[in-house]
């Protein structure tokens, strides 16, 4: 008689876990084939995230139809994110294109900076075959940026795609969502909310850093007298969303460049204010931020965005972090999932 259900339970276990192996090589297959996309869907997610309850109150109080609301909220984020990105990006663009046109000048005019260090100092930094080897380099630079430059817009056009579905069809993702994850409704709710927190404190908090970091750097420029100081504007906001180095990316050549030409107060005055202002600006505000957004601890910020950056690209600066605040988060569900359980099946005994 009890031969009969241990037999059935162990087939029926057996029956589950060949079907989820078969369900997690499908996934791996198609996550290989489709990896170059992955930085759509997430931005996709995204945007979902940010603009999720203005999409349900548009749809669900104003009665708008699910496809003219997705359309309005789509062109909004566009022309109020994208358009202004692109044309930093132009700028950005156009200056390089200068400097590749110009290599030959530019490695030569290097090379009379070497050669004037070497005088002043007695030692040379850097040898002329090294000041060489940056031709070809530079002969290369401007397609591989027009290959990522293709590669960009035919993920946005993705993202758009994908995000376009799940703004019509949110409420039912939701759902299903809520269906298929095997967690009590409670923690499921629980991982709702940090996706959107960090997606809401990463998306708004670091291009906010970013641009206040450029903002005093441009400031910075203007008074120290910095040739295209807009262009290092530029520059600083962008390399402000890196981890760890951040803007010094820019304001600690900048003033090796000062300092080589001959420009010694300048020079002086640019590290001050990198190291001084630029840079404190950069720990204040990160910290005032981020406890105001989501009350994210900075190491899950800087390693997240490492990895993140490593894992997704650009994007992984949303979700690096996300992804080891959901690792943590799903280990506290674990405990209050099975453990507890657990724990209190020892307390009985």
């Amino acid at each position: 008689m009890n031969s009969t259900p241990n037999n059935t339970i162990d087939t029926n276990l057996i029956r589950q876990i060949a079907f989820i192996l078969v369900i997690l090589f499908i996934g791996i297959v198609l996550l290989r084939e489709l990896w170059f996309f992955l930085s759509a869907f997430l931005g996709a997610v995204t945007f979902y995230v940010l603009m999720r309850d203005r999409m349900f109150y548009l749809t669900e109080h104003k009665k708008w139809k699910p496809a003219t609301a997705a359309w309005v909220l789509m062109l909004l984020s566009f022309f109020v994110i994208l358009v202004p990105i692109g044309l930093l990006g132009n700028i950005l663009y156009s200056k390089i294109s200068y400097v590749v046109t110009h290599s030959g000048e530019l490695l030569e005019s290097m090379k009379k900076v070497i050669v004037d260090l070497k005088t002043r100092i007695g030692y040379e930094i850097v040898k002329p075959e090294t000041i060489n080897q940056l031709g070809p380099y530079l002969g290369q630079l401007l397609p591989k940026i027009l290959r990522v430059g293709l590669d960009t817009i035919t993920l946005i056009a993705s993202m758009y795609f994908i995000l376009y579905f799940m703004l019509v069809n949110g409420r039912r993702m939701e759902d299903r969502l809520y269906e298929y994850i095997p967690l009590k409704d409670g923690n499921v709710e629980r991982i709702g909310n940090e996706v959107k927190t960090m997606v809401t404190s990463n998306t708004i908090g670091i291009p906010l850093i970013a641009f206040i970091q450029g903002v005093v750097g441009l400031i910075g420029y203007l008074i120290i007298g910095i040739d295209e100081p807009f262009v290092w504007f530029i520059a600083t906001c962008l390399t402000a969303m890196l981890p760890i180095v951040g803007a010094a990316l820019v304001y600690v050549p900048l003033t090796i460049m000062l300092l080589v030409q001959g420009k010694t107060g300048q020079g002086i005055a640019m590290g001050i204010w990198g190291f001084g202002l630029i840079g404190l600006v950069d720990n204040l505000f990160r910290f005032l931020i981020n406890k105001k957004l989501g009350n994210i601890h900075p190491l899950v910020t800087v390693f997240g965005v490492i990895a993140g950056l490593q894992l997704f690209g650009f994007i992984g600066l949303v979700f690096g972090p996300l992804l080891i605040s959901m690792f943590l988060l799903l280990l506290r569900i674990y405990g209050n999932e099975f453990l507890a359980k657990r724990r209190e099946s020892h307390r009985v005994k």
